[in-house]
């Protein structure tokens, strides 16, 4: 088990890169290092790194492998994301891909050349470190080809692809053999339509990446308590193993947090536990990412309200209640085997095919699987998920575990009762659950 944090820093948040001070990044990474963390995510900023399609600043590059270093110094881990991209509200694109220069991020063909050889260069700069674990092309990039954003660059699912397949092979050519991955905000997983899809996100890349923040209508409709709400993140994990074709893929939960108001400042503490818990009873998980090291200073503006309070930390570096709850966690797990029981129920994901998913607003909330899902966990079930078109599938379910199947109607004609809305698939011979 993996528990590290998406690294913000204190001294002028990402606009850091602007004024590299790296006395104050290793300051920031002690505080980081002296809450157990094993690891950090980290970001550049793409428009600093690479202002002109023809030059990625070799200055740059230099202070980010020296951020890398002190991140070792200290006994952390560093997972670089390439292309930001976008970060707490804020798009950061260079001006060679906007207004009169406009070119579609995912189909033109320079700036497709321009994103490869930056990813290739910025993996080829860390190659040799031993702590360097891998790219993430960028943070929620997908977010750039579809509503809601106000200005997308609209592509089809098959141009997604394409794009996803050729940036992860120049992070693996600059770095080869490293965890390479793709991240996606949770539209992939929820909105129909989205050229983003649960397949590539559980297909393409090294392992799964999942983003859970339950201010997308989750805590809203279950309220900061509630089930749904504390397992969210779970839920994400689970729901992504349904597209899996390797049955014991790694799932790495990538970005979470506590948002305000939705998840109350007094509550903050208890909800990363609660959090963190439920993700520990899934199988298959590489690790835990919480967002984020240190609060954004107020001394910036124009952020939403809730970004200026996630750190489990505050700007002076002292550690906030949050920050006590994921350190507990990581000091009981280090060096513990996570090998949770097999998830042997299974609710059905019908979303009218795999691959384009049109109907996946279903798994969203307030769709009928995921409030089907949040019953089942209420009721103290652990269910995971699967495909409809595998649901009758006998060496599918075998090699997952799965001895019972429900669908979501099933559930509600029970009245959310568990017991009586599991059954056994007629295929799959009853056995127990096993480690």
């Amino acid at each position: 088990m993996r528990f590290g944090v998406n690294y913000t820093p204190t001294q002028g948040w990402f606009h850091h890169w602007l004024d590299f001070d790296l006395d104050a990044v290793r300051a920031d990474l002690d505080s980081v290092a002296a809450l157990g963390l094993d690891h950090i995510r980290v970001f550049p900023l793409w428009p600093l790194f690479q202002p002109n399609r023809a030059l990625i600043r070799p200055r740059a590059v230099e202070q980010l492998v020296q951020l890398a270093d002190a991140a070792a110094e200290r006994g952390l881990d560093i997972a670089v994301d390439g292309l930001q991209g976008h970060l707490s509200s804020f798009d950061f694109l260079p001006a060679w891909t906007r207004t009169w220069h406009r070119r579609n991020l995912f189909t033109d063909p320079e700036v497709l050349a321009g994103q490869e050889e930056y990813l290739r260069t910025l993996a080829a700069a860390l190659a040799d470190r031993p702590a360097f674990l891998g790219m993430t092309l960028g943070n929620e990039i997908n977010q750039f080809s579809d509503g809601p954003h106000p200005d997308p660059d609209h592509i089809t699912g098959a141009e997604a692809t394409a794009w996803l397949e050729r940036m992860l092979a120049a992070c693996e050519r600059g770095a080869p053999g490293r965890m390479h991955l793709h991240a996606a905000y949770d539209a992939a997983w929820y909105r129909d339509g989205h050229p983003f899809t649960p397949a590539q996100a559980a297909r393409l890349g090294a392992v799964t990446a999942v983003h859970s923040w339950v201010f997308n209508g989750t805590a809203q409709r279950h309220g900061p308590a509630g089930t749904a709400t504390e397992q969210h993140a779970a839920y994400l994990v689970e729901l992504s193993k349904a597209w899996a074709t390797d049955p014991h893929r790694p799932v790495w939960l990538q970005e979470v947090g506590a948002p305000a108001p939705h998840i109350p400042a007094e509550r903050a503490a208890h909800f990363t536990g609660a959090t963190v818990a439920a993700v520990l009873d899934c199988p298959d998980l590489w690790g835990v990412t919480w967002w984020c090291s240190h609060d954004v200073s107020r001394s910036l503006a124009d952020f939403p309200e809730l970004e200026y309070g996630l750190g489990l930390l505050r700007t002076d570096r002292t550690v906030k209640p949050a920050g006590r709850a994921l350190a507990a966690l990581a000091a009981e797990w280090r060096g513990r085997e996570h090998r949770p029981p097999v998830r042997n129920c299974a609710l059905v994901v019908d979303v009218g095919g795999a691959g384009a998913a049109p109907h996946r607003s279903v798994c969203a909330p307030g769709g009928p699987v995921f409030e089907a899902w949040a019953e089942l966990a209420t009721q103290g079930a652990r269910p995971t998920l699967v495909l409809a078109e595998l649901a009758g599938n006998r060496d599918h379910l075998a090699s997952r575990g799965i001895t019972e199947v429900v669908s979501p109607d099933e559930v509600r004609a029970s009245g959310g009762s568990a017991r009586a809305a599991r059954r056994r698939p007629p295929s799959v011979p009853h056995r127990r659950s096993t480690s």
